[in-house]
This record gives structure tokens, C-alpha cells and sequence, in this order.
């Protein structure tokens, strides 16, 4: 295995609309760690805490919350234009809808070839047998979700050692047809990988990836943006194109891989699947306080159903996961489907299929110090003592523990608490005006005053 560094800054590919935002805190109760305050009235988002989940993105009522994605255009700069689709973009049209009319629609689009990036499934299933042969370290931690990979470094550090470090089907799957293309003859240079992604976690992957110093991708574009373009050819009926070269050695293993089970059943021993970040919050916290054993492998998805659940999907998650099942079933039902496989021929899976270190990030420190971290907790505890516990978020902090940590990190002050204003009213600590003022700064000047076009309001819709 090669020694790998990783880029210490994460990309982050959610941002905040202000001229959108409305500051109504949905975003901010709804994120899993806590990464985000209101500030002047508007959302913003802790650039160390965030894990690129999309759950701001999903609760958001203004759609104030954008996905970023590479400009389509960039394609142009490279001859040969590659792009790497998941199954579950052909899950997203009717049966009716023939793989080959949406790679039709891919080369009208711009793309010379299309690779579903499950071809490499059995390189990954391989290299991940190998690690589990390897490693003491039980449960091993699917990296196939860049989110939760990103939630176990911040959150969760204790375990990221459990985090097994095989490169995804993405990368791998870049690695190997960049490969097989330079062997063709074309000069690498002239080669453009580009990736078509469901989530916002993987487009923050190809920009700042763990275990790795630098993608095989070339650009990334978004799911939605390519659903669309396709629907609107499909609807022309237009069938002149030349198809863009493929390579199909899919199998009705990596048809389901990014579905919920789809590789923990590839795993011997004690395999679960878990789907849902805050189902995954929860069966973390129990590994790491040792209330569960015996687990010899976790399949960790951060959205519902897995990837059929990304942001970045059009379809209905249910359906488009009943047409991936319903594809795979084709393909096994194939005489060939267990040896369509790629070969290793053009990438060495011990050179080229494992991460290197992954570190981690924890928010929870209070301090780099040791000795400041442990007085500021301490004042910390001293600070709950005040607050009220009522986890409002009127603070601009999801809740009273958050804002406590805020506070001893100097993000903060407890006159940020609406509660502890009244109290340090009354003792003459604060003045009303000086109240109004932090209120001001937390919720934007003109929040407070009569508004009948807001959501709900008289004059929503006027």
C-alpha cells in the first residue's frame, strides 16, 4: 500500500444564499453537527464542523441552500470526455427507458465515452477482503459515503482508526479507465474524467478527498443538471447520434451497490447496514461508548436509502430503488453475470485500490492546550449552570450546549441568551437598549418588526 497524505483544508460545495436566507433556523436544528449559527438574520455555516450532508439543503423552505458544481463547459477542454455515471442515474427514468437512449443522451450532451463507475465493484469488493484479512480493527467502516467519513473524523475520532481505507468505486473506477485509455494511445493530458454525482458530500470528495493527495476526477457535475438535459433529449426522440463508446462489464453486484445493503452483503462475519444520518449519529455514539460488539463490518449511509436518497436525485428514492432492483435481477439472470468482471489488467489493485491516513478533526476540543481545554470545560459547566436548557435557539446556537461551547471559545456571549438578557436586565448588568442591540446582531435589525409577506403570513403569496 502507498503512503498517501490528504489536503488539510475540507471543500465545502453547500453555501448560503443571503439574499434568500431568511434565518428561520431549520437548517440549523436539522444539521447533525451543529455547524450552523444565525448571524444578522441570515444562516452561516462553520466551514470545520460541516460534513457536507445535505440536510440544511433538504429543510431549507426558500431554497436558499445551493449545491455548487464545475461549469459543463470545462468538458470542452480535454478530446476525450469521459463520464462516470452511478446505476442510479439510469434508475431515475422508466424501465421503459433504454440505457442506451441516456448514453445516447450523454454523447449529444458533450461526452466521447460513458463508464458506470459499478464496473469496478469486485476490484473494491476484493481489496476490502483483503484489508478485513489484515486488520484487527473491528467494526471496519465503510469510506463509500464521504459524509460519514467526514462525520467520523469531526465527530467521532476515536474511530476513524475503523474506517476501512479502500478507495470507493469512483476512484477506482476514474484510476482504471484513465489507465485503459492512456494504454489505447491517447496522451493522458487529453483525457477529462468527470463524475456524475448525486450528493454534495461527493462533489466536496473529488475537490478535497481523504486518504488521498489528489482525485483521479478532472470535475464533477450535478445529477439534477444532467437528468434534465437528458429528459429534454429523451423527449425529442431524437435517435441520430452515435452512441459514445462504453465499456459494460456491470453486473447485478454493482447495479445495487449503492443501495442500502448492497455491500455489506459482500462481507462474511457480522455485516450491518445502517441508512439516515441521524440513524447513523446514533449507532456511532453507541459503538464509541462500547454499548454494542461483536460487529465485524458497518455499512454507514448518510442519506435515506443510500445514494438513491442524495439531494442531487429527481426521482423518487422508492422507485428508483425498485428499478435498480429489478435491473440487477436482469443482469443475474445472465449465464455471464458472475464473470463479468473487471480485470486487472490495467490497474494494480495493491498500487492503486487503498487510501492512505485518514485524520482526524474533532470538534468537541475545546482547546489545542490540554490544561486551557480542561478550564474551559469547567467554565463551560459553570456556564450551564445559568443557562436555561430550553435549547430554543433564539442564541443563533442550535441549543444551550452549543452556545455554552461558543461561548468559552469566545463565539459567543451568555447576553447572546434571551433569558439571561431579561435576568441581566433586571439586575441593571444590561441595559434594554444594549439588549435589543445583540438581538439585532443575531436576527438582522428589521426581523422583530411586522412583516405579513413571510411564509404563513397574511400576504405570503402577494
Amino acid at each position: 500500500m502507498q503512503a498517501k497524505s490528504q489536503k488539510r483544508d475540507f471543500h465545502h460545495a453547500l453555501r448560503v444564499d443571503n439574499s434568500l436566507c431568511t434565518g428561520c433556523t431549520h437548517c440549523m436544528t436539522a444539521c447533525p453537527t451543529k455547524a450552523i449559527r444565525i448571524r444578522n438574520g441570515k444562516a452561516s455555516i462553520i466551514a470545520n464542523r460541516c460534513v457536507d450532508c445535505g440536510e440544511c439543503y433538504k429543510v431549507c423552505p426558500v431554497s436558499a441552500i445551493e449545491v455548487e458544481q464545475d461549469d459543463l463547459r470545462m468538458i470542452f477542454d480535454y478530446p476525450v470526455r469521459v463520464i462516470l455515471i452511478p446505476s442510479l442515474l439510469i434508475g431515475q427514468f422508466p424501465r421503459k427507458i433504454m440505457a442506451s437512449g441516456i448514453y445516447n443522451a450523454l454523447k449529444e450532451i458533450g461526452f466521447t465515452h460513458v463508464f458506470e463507475v459499478e464496473n469496478t465493484v469486485d476490484m473494491v469488493i476484493e481489496a476490502g477482503r483483503q484489508i478485513m484479512l489484515e486488520s484487527k480493527e473491528r467494526p471496519m467502516i465503510s469510506p463509500f459515503c464521504p459524509a460519514i467519513v467526514r462525520l467520523i473524523q469531526v465527530k467521532y475520532p476515536s474511530l476513524v482508526e475503523h474506517i476501512m481505507k479502500v478507495n470507493p468505486p469512483i476512484d477506482m473506477s476514474a484510476m482504471y479507465y484513465r489507465e485503459k485509455l492512456r494504454m489505447s494511445g491517447i496522451p493522458a493530458e487529453n483525457i477529462g474524467l468527470f463524475y456524475a454525482t448525486p450528493c454534495a458530500a461527493k462533489i466536496a470528495a473529488v475537490k478535497s478527498p481523504v486518504g488521498e493527495i489528489k482525485s483521479a476526477l478532472d470535475g464533477v457535475i450535478n445529477m439534477d443538471f444532467l437528468y434534465n438535459r437528458i429528459l429534454s433529449f429523451l423527449q425529442r426522440k431524437y435517435t441520430g447520434t452515435t452512441p459514445p463508446e462504453t465499456d459494460d462489464l456491470l453486473s447485478s453486484r454493482g447495479i445495487v451497490w449503492s443501495l442500502t445493503r448492497g455491500e455489506a452483503v459482500h462481507h462474511t462475519g457480522r455485516a450491518l447496514a445502517i441508512d439516515g444520518i441521524r440513524n447513523v449519529n446514533e449507532f456511532l455514539e453507541n459503538i464509541e461508548n462500547e454499548k454494542l460488539d461483536k460487529i465485524d463490518f458497518l455499512e454507514l449511509r448518510a442519506c435515506d436509502e443510500s445514494c438513491a436518497g442524495g439531494i442531487l436525485m429527481c426521482g423518487n428514492r422508492f422507485l428508483t430503488v425498485e428499478r435498480l432492483k429489478y435491473r440487477a435481477e436482469e443482469y443475474r439472470n445472465r449465464e455471464d453475470d458472475k464473470e463479468r468482471k473487471v480485470k486487472d489488467g490495467y490497474l494494480n489493485i495493491n498500487e492503486h485500490g487503498f487510501l492512505g491516513n485518514i485524520d482526524p478533526r474533532p470538534i468537541g476540543r475545546l482547546d489545542e492546550d490540554i490544561t486551557q481545554a480542561l478550564k474551559k470545560m469547567e467554565r463551560k459547566r459553570r456556564m450551564m449552570c445559568y443557562l436555561p436548557g430550553f435549547d430554543c435557539g433564539a442564541c443563533g446556537a442550535p441549543d444551550c450546549q452549543t452556545l455554552a461551547d461558543d461561548i468559552v471559545t469566545g463565539n459567543a456571549q451568555i447576553s447572546h441568551c434571551i433569558f439571561m438578557q431579561q435576568q441581566m436586565t433586571k439586575q441593571n448588568l444590561l441595559s434594554q437598549g444594549q439588549a435589543v442591540k445583540i438581538t439585532e446582531e443575531i436576527w438582522g435589525s428589521d426581523r422583530l418588526e411586522k412583516n405579513c409577506s413571510k411564509i404563513g403570513a397574511q400576504h405570503e403569496n402577494i
